[in-house]
């Protein structure tokens, strides 16, 4: 579980930061156009875990999608104008309790994910 857990943290690191590309922050427009950057960025995550499912329990590979809805939910909460990115003044701690709540979601989301990973693997 524990390698689980390293593993679902290094695949956050890598599809929110190294391989979130500048045009996936167009996530935070206020008008439609973020729905194609904010799903490529989503999409990323997607394709990580569901290797990841892949690799260890390939019967779970619809909860790919699961994270990629509350992925995709979570970050337009937290990016979009009229919701928590109203809060983006970094000198403020609104802003650090948005990004805080953000990373906690999609943090309980992979211990969601690798409960059911090791239920799975071991018939509980």
């Amino acid at each position: 579980m524990l390698f689980l857990v390293v593993v679902f943290q290094i695949k956050h690191f890598i599809a929110d930061f190294p391989l979130q590309f500048p045009y996936m922050l167009r996530k935070m427009s206020d008008d439609w156009d973020f729905l194609a950057p904010l799903s490529l960025h989503c999409g990323v995550h997607t394709l990580l875990t569901l290797a990841i499912c892949l690799l260890t329990a390939p019967g779970l590979w619809y909860l790919a999608i699961f994270d990629f809805v509350v992925h995709f939910l979570m970050d337009r909460i937290k990016s979009g104008p009229r919701y928590l990115g109203r809060f983006n003044d970094v000198h403020r701690s609104s802003f650090w309790i948005a990004l805080g709540f953000d990373q906690m979601v999609h943090h309980l989301t992979h211990l969601y994910i690798i409960w059911m990973i090791v239920k799975y693997t071991h018939g509980i």
